[in-house]
């Protein structure tokens, strides 16, 4: 090894050191200053984190890196971008230049992310700083900008400018409407072409309405469905278009089903906590649900924060010693915080007791910043993918009702969100009896003895797979875990008829404690889980009755149609 290269690698470990040090420095300021938290100073670190390198790990990059770097001199650089779809184009392997500029971003991206992985220091400063230098090279990526993207200028000259013409209009639009666009979203509209099943509210307060689906068949499961989709989101994820609508498909097998349509918050409920959700909703719905159908108990479904809140309202009804609900589906749900996976970069003491001086007392948690958050947890894909094809290449994305959907947002009332961060991805007192109070009683998940079905997605970003399965421990009655392929919705939209993304299930129904364990048992099915599902759905619903044939009963008449006005309120 060289004098010189070993200097330079010295000058690079400091220079990383430096900018992790600088970084942390300036938002330690900046949070300090901020008068909102200043009596929350006493638990935000007063050193910035010590970096240290694993002395092997650095040598090898070293080698490596030098290497490389030789390598890109005895070409032009196209040999070097691989399958890198950023640079897959013909008009980067036809242009010296650029390709010689991607191979290089591509070797200095690799280095870096070498050195995050040599860092020697606990798991979450290290997965901090692997998630900074992650976000970094997304960012610098020379796709991104014009001056250096061969692809995009390439288009520019083939269309005489129109292209940049083109994407000027796409970043002033997206600039107005407040996001980056995904999707055409002028071709959708909620009511007319996604969220179609027909329908009618049948309640509402302040909180959500209630839907009530007019049956498909001419008799139905005497035993109602109730699903309660995530208040992060809007419930349409669960009715895009009939043909992969969960909805339609639940109606279609017999199932009375009726769903939860979460109010989007304004400052008029600025002031809602936890408990007013799983009281005043939840429960609520459970409630109405059973009075309107004239039974003692019904089936529920909860997605993902859905099935965290279904599961806190079960728990509490346990405390009370009541059992209105049978059994419990929860699809990608946390319950048991073990493994956040990405998400906990951002969850520590000083974090959470900033919000709770933020908005812990009242104030409304934009769903802007919420879409951002979760959009940057996969920057190439769902950020600058779009930047790149919006405003370089002049590109109007294709119509995609799943696309439309994410970017039709959702406030949060400050106390419920104040709540949800301390309990659940800071704590974890779901799963520990007794440790959480809600609706004035202590919750106790072990005493909530009913059949679940638990749906995990294998390459989910959100919920991990190990911590969708860690909910198999977190209850004591009978129930049955099943793994999909594919990610957080992806996976969980997949309908039979589209014959895509095969399923994982147990024969021997053993769920040991890890979800590796699991796996070492498990048998892979091709297609759709949703079939095993309406058939475990069905062996809860009780026996066949006459399809109703008006909405509601007593009381509860149907107020509008679906799906409602509450759905259609944009942050």
């Amino acid at each position: 090894m060289t004098q010189n290269a070993s200097e330079f690698w010295a000058g690079a470990a400091q220079q990383f050191q430096l900018s992790v040090n600088e970084g942390w420095s300036k938002a330690l300021q900046s949070f300090q200053s901020m008068s909102a938290i200043a009596e929350a100073k006493a638990s935000i670190p007063t050193q910035t984190p010590e970096i240290r390198f694993d002395p092997e790990k650095v040598q090898a990059l070293q080698r490596q890196y030098l290497e490389e770097s030789m390598g890109l001199f005895k070409n032009d650089g196209s040999a070097s971008i691989g399958s890198d779809r950023r640079f897959s184009n013909a008009a980067w392997a036809g242009n010296p230049v650029a390709a010689y500029t991607a191979a290089v971003y591509l070797l200095n991206a690799r280095t870096l992310m070498g050195l995050a992985e040599a860092v020697q220091a606990d798991e979450k400063t290290r997965n901090r700083v692997r998630f900074a230098v992650e976000q970094w090279a997304a960012a610098s990526a020379p796709s991104n900008f014009l001056a250096l993207n061969a692809e995009a200028q390439k288009k520019a000259i083939d269309t005489k400018g129109e292209s940049i013409a083109k994407g000027v209009q796409n970043l002033i639009h997206d600039m107005r409407q407040g996001h980056v666009s995904m999707t055409d979203e002028s071709l959708f509209e909620v009511g007319k072409n996604v969220a179609t099943t027909e329908g009618a509210v049948v309640f509402q307060n302040e909180y959500f309405q209630l839907i009530e689906y007019k049956p498909l068949t001419a008799k139905v499961y005497e035993r109602p469905f109730l699903m309660v989709p995530p208040c992060i989101n809007k419930f349409y994820i669960l009715d895009l278009q009939p043909a992969n609508s969960v909805v339609r498909y639940a109606v279609e097998q017999g199932q009375h089903t009726f769903v939860v349509s979460w109010r989007n918050p304004d400052e008029s409920m600025a002031q809602a906590t936890w408990d007013d959700y799983i009281e005043n909703a939840v429960i609520k719905a459970i409630e109405v649900t059973r009075e309107i159908c004239g039974v003692p108990t019904i089936n529920a479904l909860g997605f993902c924060v859905g099935g965290t809140m279904l599961s806190t309202a079960l728990g509490v009804l346990a405390a009370r010693g009541e059992k209105p609900v049978n059994s419990a589906t929860l699809l990608t749900t946390f319950v048991d915080f073990c493994d956040t996976g990405v998400l906990d970069v951002f969850i520590d003491e000083a974090f959470v007791r900033y919000r709770e001086k933020e908005m812990g007392q009242g104030g409304i948690m934009k769903g802007q910043d919420l879409a951002s958050t979760f959009s940057f947890l996969r920057p190439n894909d769902l950020v600058w993918n779009y930047v790149v094809g919006n405003y370089l290449k002049g590109e109007t994305p294709p119509p995609f009702d799943l696309l439309y959907w994410n970017a039709d947002g959702t406030n949060l009332p400050g106390p419920w969100y104040a709540w949800y961060l301390r309990n659940t991805y800071l704590e974890n007192n779901l799963v520990k009896p007794g440790k959480a109070t809600v609706c004035g009683v202590k919750v106790d998940l072990t005493k909530v003895d009913v059949p679940f079905y638990i749906y995990g997605s294998r390459e989910d970003h959100i919920v991990p797979i190990v911590g969708s399965y860690a909910s198999t421990q977190a209850f004591k009655g009978k129930r049955r875990f099943v793994m999909g392929a594919s990610g957080h919705i992806a996976g969980v939209i997949n309908p039979p008829a589209n014959k895509k993304r095969s399923h994982w299930i147990r024969a021997d129904g053993k769920l040991p404690p890890t979800q590796a364990e699991w796996m070492e048992g498990a048998v892979e099915h091709p297609g759709s889980w949703w079939g095993d599902w309406s058939l475990w759905l069905k062996g809860h619903a009780g026996k066949l009755v006459a399809a109703p044939k008006t909405y509601g009963k007593g009381k509860y008449k149907a107020l509008e149609a679906a799906p409602g006005s509450y759905v259609k309120v944009k942050v």
